[in-house]
């Protein structure tokens, strides 16, 4: 699980989680981006639930076209291989570019994340 986000990124997600749970228009921007290198789905996570420590919240893509707002564990992403054995993998480069609901909105209309 440590292999998907860094410990500053953990930081975040936990911090960005409190913020969640007190505020309900909470709009942050991503904090890490996961995907699978061969079967086309893509994280893109804000807040993680400080209550356990594992359960993401962000925008979820699995790949079918039908991108949306969601929770994950990542003790789950951290146990999937996409068809040529991969495993889920942390874009070290990924740097936000807009808040999450932006990207949800231009996931929705295209069906993917955009990058």
């Amino acid at each position: 699980m440590n292999s998907l986000v860094t410990d500053e990124e953990r930081a975040q997600l936990l911090a960005n989680g409190e913020a969640r749970a007190a505020a309900g228009d909470f709009d942050p921007m991503p904090v890490v981006k996961l995907f699978t290198p061969d079967a086309h789905a893509t994280w893109l996570l804000a807040a993680l639930d400080p209550a356990d420590g594992d359960t993401a919240w962000g925008l979820c893509d699995v790949g079918i076209g039908m991108p949306e707002l969601d929770t994950v564990r990542l003790s789950s992403l951290a146990s999937i291989v996409g068809p040529r054995d991969r495993p889920v993998l942390r874009d070290r480069y990924f740097c936000p570019a807009r808040r999450l609901s932006e990207y949800a909105r231009l996931a929705r209309a295209n069906g993917s994340i955009p990058d």
